[in-house]
C-alpha cells in the first residue's frame, strides 16, 4: 500500500483488480478545499488511457511488476519462450502477450519482460530493430524518386512498406513501435 503521495511515473496500481500504469501525475492545492491528485493511467494489459482523480492522501494498492531483460529463444506452439540471462530461468510467453512484437522477434533477440505474480504481462522491444529483406518487388529503373514505398518481406515473416530502391537480400532498420522504415543498413 502506498499514498497519493508517493505516485512517480511508472508505478504500477492495483485498482480494482486491473493494473495501471501512472503516466503522468499532478498535485493540486486549490484555493478553496482540499488538495488532490490529478493521474493519467494506462492500462496495463489492454493500453487504454484514462484520467483519474484522487483526494491527497488516498491510500492506493500498488502492484509489484518485474521487469527483467530477457533473450527471445524459440517459439513452441503459440507461447515465445524467453530466458533469463542471469538466472538462466525459462518463462513462456503466450503470443497474445508479445501481441505485434512478434513481427520483430528474431532468435536470440533482447526484450524486456515484465512479470507480475508469475504472470507475463507485456514485453518491451528495442526501439528499432535491424532486419533482412527475404523478399521484395524489384524496383524499376527510374524508381528513384522519393515518396514510393511498397511492401517488403523480411525474415521474421512480417510485411513492411521500404521505399522503392530497397532490394532483396538488404538490411533494414524497422521502428518497433509502428513498423515504420528507418533506413538501411550498409553492411
Amino acid at each position: 500500500m502506498a499514498t497519493t503521495n508517493d505516485l512517480k511515473n511508472g508505478l504500477v496500481l492495483n485498482i480494482d483488480g486491473q493494473l495501471w500504469t501512472v503516466v503522468e501525475f499532478q498535485h493540486v492545492k486549490p484555493g478553496k478545499g482540499g488538495a488532490f491528485v490529478r493521474t493519467t493511467l494506462k492500462n496495463v494489459l489492454s493500453g487504454k488511457v484514462v484520467d483519474r482523480t484522487f483526494n491527497a492522501g488516498t491510500k492506493v494498492e500498488t502492484a509489484t511488476v518485474d521487469k527483467r531483460a530477457m533473450t527471445y529463444l524459440y517459439k513452441e506452439g503459440e507461447d515465445f519462450v524467453f530466458m533469463d540471462g542471469d538466472t538462466y530461468d525459462q518463462i513462456h510467453v503466450p503470443a497474445a502477450v508479445v501481441g505485434d512484437g512478434a513481427n520483430y522477434l528474431l532468435d536470440n533477440a533482447e526484450a524486456v519482460v515484465a512479470v507480475h505474480e508469475g504472470v507475463p504481462l507485456y514485453i518491451e522491444l528495442p526501439t528499432s530493430v535491424e532486419l533482412l529483406i527475404t523478399y521484395t518487388e524489384p524496383g524499376l529503373q527510374g524508381d528513384r524518386a522519393t515518396g514510393g514505398t511498397k511492401p517488403a518481406t523480411v525474415e521474421t515473416g512480417a510485411e513492411v512498406q521500404v521505399p522503392l530502391f530497397v532490394t532483396t537480400g538488404e538490411k533494414i532498420k524497422i521502428d518497433t513501435r509502428d513498423g515504420r522504415y528507418l533506413g538501411r543498413i550498409n553492411g
